[in-house]
């Protein structure tokens, strides 16, 4: 099989998004620095939810 590539920089967000850098410290905790409420109201708009979309 072959290897991976080596991803090298940051990806690329959304503008409403610059600086949002998410973590996973020694205790297994998920540390962001973007507050989660921040995250969600940007989620909410953005993202459709297919649970209630109409068929």
């Amino acid at each position: 099989m072959p290897k991976k590539k080596a991803i090298n920089g940051k990806p690329e967000v959304h503008s409403d998004l610059k600086g949002f850098d998410i973590n996973i410290n020694e205790f297994g905790e998920i540390t962001s620095s973007l507050a989660v409420d921040k995250l969600n109201s940007f989620l909410d708009v953005n993202v459709i939810d297919k649970k209630f979309k109409k068929s």
